[in-house]
């Protein structure tokens, strides 16, 4: 009898671990098929990639995302799919992907290494290009070193970078990897400036436009957009200086391979039927040579 109870044991443990896999295997799907809805994750204040419309979100990256979301509705059968918009802030982005509260972030971040701990990536969807506006009034030492007019001469070369970055005033968006780089850059260079962060690029612009920055860095697309709605007079300039580019992405859950090859593949669809490119046109002011030589680089065969 105690034999029989043992193997009796063993069956179920053996049935058990079988079933596993099928629980937590494509998570986000089952989950979306259950509810028949799908949770579009953005940053409010990210045009023009993601922005707030009434209950609703407009943007590049959202427009990519209601194709991903046409591809579920499509491959899951759910003629009824319903589209939940859910606003997220900078510092939860990633804890609302991993935790499931919704399914995919569509504002595009860069794929660093700390962020692939928590959260899987998509193809890329856009080349960011990190930028810096400044006053017009701004001073020529610091205008000379930020465009990159200071010759290369070693020791020579730092003293004058340092004088023209030293007791500036600095601004950058809390949390991002614009923060980061700054403060390497400080680091490497041994300048003695300020940095201060700001929660969205509307309050570092405004920074900058009352004096309390001297320069505000961030994403180059997204200034140029601010620029042009907000400061028609010109009293702010952008740089045409692009001191880094990194390709970003849209992030979703880390432990769902199904999801992540549903969403790679609506975008290779895209990139390969030019429906990327309409989006770039409609959205960021159309692509340029570099970035359509990319687009065949980023779709997955």
């Amino acid at each position: 009898m105690n034999v029989k109870l043992i193997r009796a044991h063993h069956l179920l443990l053996v049935c058990v671990l079988a079933l596993l896999p099928v629980v937590t295997h494509g998570n986000t799907l089952e989950r979306i098929r259950a509810s028949q809805a799908i949770t579009l994750g953005y940053v409010p204040d990210f045009m023009p990639f993601s922005d707030q419309t009434a209950d609703k979100a407009s943007g590049y990256a959202i427009d990519l995302c209601l194709k991903i979301a046409e591809k579920v509705r499509i491959d899951l059968n759910l003629p009824t799919l319903k589209i939940n918009y859910q606003p997220v802030s900078l510092n939860d982005e990633m804890s609302a992907v991993s935790s499931g509260k919704i399914d995919i972030l569509c504002t595009p971040t860069p794929p660093t290494l700390a962020r692939r701990r928590v959260v899987s990536y998509s193809v890329p969807i856009y080349t960011a290009g990190l930028s810096a506006v400044v006053r017009q009034d701004a001073s020529e030492t610091l205008l000379n070193v930020l465009n990159g007019k200071v010759a290369h001469t070693g020791p020579t070369w730092r003293a004058t970078v340092n004088r023209g970055l030293a007791n500036q005033t600095y601004a950058a968006i809390a949390g991002g990897v614009t923060e980061t780089w700054i403060q390497q850059q400080m680091r490497l260079l041994g300048v003695v400036a300020t940095l201060v962060t700001v929660e969205n690029a509307e309050a570092g612009l405004n920074l900058v436009a009352n004096g309390k920055a001297d320069a505000f860095f961030a994403e180059r697309m997204m200034l140029k957009h601010l620029l042009t709605r907000n400061y028609p007079s010109g009293n702010l300039v952008l740089l045409e200086r692009i001191f880094e580019s990194a390709p970003t992405a849209m992030a979703v859950d880390r432990e769902d391979e199904d999801f992540r090859l549903l969403v790679d593949t609506a975008l290779s669809e895209m990139y390969r039927s030019g429906e990327i490119e309409q989006a770039f046109d409609k959205h960021l002011g159309g692509a340029n040579s570099a970035a359509k030589k990319l687009f065949r680089i980023y779709a997955i065969p």
